[in-house]
């Protein structure tokens, strides 16, 4: 990965990354490596590959921990073993989630519920597990991935668009909550974002074309694009920013 920029106060952080070990999840654990932090993460899927050539490039490999998120006491538990390890969590960063196609005929009440399981619950509890420990640092920052998809009304995917847009909402909640305890809670709103996932499933040639046009900058996202601005919301440098939604997108939509 290339490293387009050095944060020197996240050398050796605790950080803990929901879904951290494929996509852009595994390219924000790289990222945060790179810059010297203890990274753990979670994932469903066996990620010992991935471990295994993080510890080969950097010399320090991170703690996997396999979880199904949408247990939520599992998923605690998996932050105490983190904590344990690296010392309290100084950086969230809820990242995992599953844009599966659906509509709204065929969306049951256990297909909705699982979806808000996956894409929005997580945020909320991870969160409710961390403060305590952030607290006793004297803060922390918690980094929330929501998406630009709610923000442009896209279609295809009702259930996902409605947890994305509520993390928005839970985000600046808990920044006005935990703001007095130095801890700060930022969402980050990726465009469409060419994972390998993405590539398979949904990126066609005319699907590609077509929202290229709308981005004023002319080149598709790639995980890497959205690493900087995490590690920077993770970071000092932006101590005096919460409750804020940023966009990487490319410049399809436009805030302010």
């Amino acid at each position: 990965m290339k490293q387009n920029v050095v944060f020197k106060d996240l050398a050796g952080k605790s950080v803990f990354v929901t879904g951290g070990g494929s996509g852009i999840g595994a390219s924000l654990t790289e990222g945060f490596l790179a810059q010297g932090a203890k990274v753990a993460f979670v994932q469903r899927s066996d990620a010992g590959a991935f471990v295994d050539r993080m510890a080969e490039t950097y010399g320090a490999a991170p703690l996997f921990l396999p979880c199904d998120i949408t247990d939520v006491s599992a998923l605690k538990d998996c932050l105490s073993q983190a904590a344990a390890r690296h010392g309290p969590v100084s950086a969230l960063v809820n990242n995992a989630a599953n844009d599966a196609r659906h509509t709204l005929a065929e969306t049951t009440v256990e297909a909705w519920d699982k979806g808000m399981a996956i894409n929005l619950r997580p945020h909320f509890f991870t969160a409710q597990a961390v403060a305590e420990g952030m607290r006793k640092l004297g803060g922390g920052s918690i980094i929330n991935f929501s998406s630009i998809s709610y923000m442009m009304g896209n279609g295809g995917y009702p259930g996902y668009m409605a947890a994305k847009a509520g993390i928005t909402g839970v985000t600046r909640a808990l920044a006005r909550e935990l703001g007095p305890d130095n801890i700060r809670v930022n969402a980050l709103m990726p465009g469409w974002v060419l994972t390998e996932r993405q590539k398979e499933l949904w990126a066609t040639p005319e699907d590609l074309k077509a929202h290229l046009e709308k981005q004023c900058l002319k080149h598709h996202l790639t995980p890497e694009d959205v690493v900087d601005t995490t590690l920077f919301l993770a970071s000092d440098a932006s101590k005096m920013m919460t409750a804020q939604a940023l966009v990487v997108d490319g410049g399809v939509v436009m805030t302010g």
